[in-house]
């Protein structure tokens, strides 16, 4: 099922269009810059719904916190979005429904989960977006997409990249993942 207003706000929002990513196969693209990232965050933010479980995955600085401020302004939001790495917890106010932002970089055992909200937010009236989740995949449970933020080497890049190039690639986890990944 596609989400109407992705296609009438994407229709619509050159500015988003023109700044989008590669897309290299079905789940899977090529960002050259920042602005691409959050450009396809947006898209993304606009096809989320209350109970969608996103895990994102990526080294320190490949652009996580940057999907997620994209994530959250195709939502609606319009708080300055951070990586909450030392609060574990933000919630963000969106236009119809709040987003859940998770950063659990500095947790290292299943029994710190308690006193995050976590599980409050899993079963909530928003998406819940989680950095730094994979080593907790058990205790999060059933996901709706798994996401993989990773720079391309330095051999894959171009001498004129600004910044290196990220891939980023979409694994669903049931069936709302998978519909997700085929409206992006």
């Amino acid at each position: 099922m596609t989400n109407p207003s992705v296609d009438a706000n994407f229709g619509t929002n050159n500015t988003i269009a023109n700044n989008l990513p590669e897309k290299t196969a079905a789940g899977t693209f090529v960002s050259t810059t920042t602005e691409q990232t959050i450009a396809l965050g947006q898209i993304l933010g606009k096809l989320l719904q209350a109970g969608d479980v996103l895990v994102l995955t990526g080294d320190l600085g490949a652009g996580k916190t940057q999907l997620t401020k994209g994530i959250a302004a195709g939502m609606g939001v319009t708080d300055d979005v951070t990586s909450p790495t030392f609060t574990i917890e933000m919630v963000y106010e969106g236009t119809t429904i709040p987003l859940y932002h998770f950063d659990l970089y500095r947790l290292s055992d299943p029994d710190q989960l308690e006193d995050t909200g976590l599980y409050d937010a899993l079963e909530s009236d928003g998406p819940t977006i989680i950095e730094w989740g994979e080593q907790f995949a058990e205790q999060i449970g059933e996901r709706t997409l798994d996401v993989y933020v990773s720079r391309l080497s330095e051999e894959e890049l171009a001498s004129d990249d600004a910044e290196p190039r990220r891939e980023i690639r979409f694994i669903s986890q049931n069936a709302r993942g998978e519909e997700i990944i085929q409206s992006l």
